[in-house]
């Protein structure tokens, strides 16, 4: 079995430039192997400045890039699994429309505080909230269209770690039929992530650092006060809980693909920035 890490530093889905710092640190946070090569997505460096919106969508171009230049690679390596080292969530479309034609009874476990199944008419431009209605086949078309593979079902979506919904994102899950549960009180049990996972021979994880309480993880876009986003809130859930769902949909499936999207180490970013300024580390 051949496994690759996808290094994929998207910053512009998202709108922020601490998306591409985290992606790299994130590739150094990982247990280390030597055995997965690590192939990087050419995301060009954050410059500082500002993109155009292009119909409702935010760096449109340089988001289409992005996810065409990591199917690209993907293609030429052939995995048989893949580590996703994101960069926003974005990330997910290339790998798990690939994994899907190589795997086809394969289901998705969505570890995210927000539903990503945003579109451009909804007013929120950053591409990063619009992945899962691509994967689903009704997000935007420029999206959408970039899929080589069958589009994935409502019944192969399980989200865990869910919150509270804006209008329209309950309006685009209730009307595709995906059966999901808000979890501000409770999350998602053990027994209903197994009789999920029992009903596919293979496993995709999307995992957003977000779901995490930002009590109590500071990297995470909910702990900078200075950042709105489109309203919602962070999530709930705490280390603990989070690596008792790991080990449960590891006991219980053949995970082939894995994202780790939306580490945001802003105290360590500002660090970076800082050092950047002395001369003795730069020339």
């Amino acid at each position: 079995m051949k496994t690759i890490r996808l290094l994929y530093p998207d910053h512009v889905s998202g709108g922020l430039e601490t998306y591409y710092f985290g992606a790299n640190l994130m590739a150094h946070i990982l247990p280390q192997n030597e055995n997965q090569k690590l192939v990087t997505v050419g995301i060009k460096p954050p410059g500082g400045g500002e993109m155009a919106v292009t119909d409702g969508i935010y760096g449109k171009e340089e988001v289409l890039g992005g996810i065409q230049d990591a199917m690209r690679k993907i293609a030429a390596e052939n995995p048989d699994r893949i580590i996703t080292i994101g960069g926003n969530c974005m990330v997910s479309q290339a790998p798990f429309d690939y994994l899907h034609g190589k795997y086809e009874n394969t289901g998705i476990i969505w570890i995210d505080a927000h539903p990503d199944v945003s579109l451009p008419k909804d007013g929120y431009p950053n591409a990063h909230a619009m992945v899962l209605s691509s994967l689903l086949g009704h997000g935007d078309p420029a999206l959408s269209g970039l899929m080589k593979n069958p589009k994935f079902k409502p019944e192969e979506i399980l989200y865990v770690g869910l919150q509270e919904l804006h209008d329209y994102q309950q309006k685009f899950l209730d009307h595709m039929g995906v059966n999901y549960k808000v979890q501000t009180e409770s999350f998602i049990s053990a027994k209903e992530i197994r009789a999920f996972a029992g009903q596919f021979a293979h496993i995709l994880v999307h995992f957003d650092i977000d779901v995490l309480d930002e009590r109590f993880f500071h990297s995470t876009y909910f702990a900078n006060p200075e950042l709105v986003g489109d309203g919602a809130g962070g999530g709930k859930m705490r280390m603990d809980m989070l690596s008792q769902v790991f080990q449960c949909i590891q006991d219980c499936s053949d995970i082939v693909g894995f994202t780790i999207a939306e580490y945001l180490p802003f105290d360590e970013y500002r660090l970076h920035r800082a050092l950047s300024k002395i001369k003795l580390f730069t020339e």
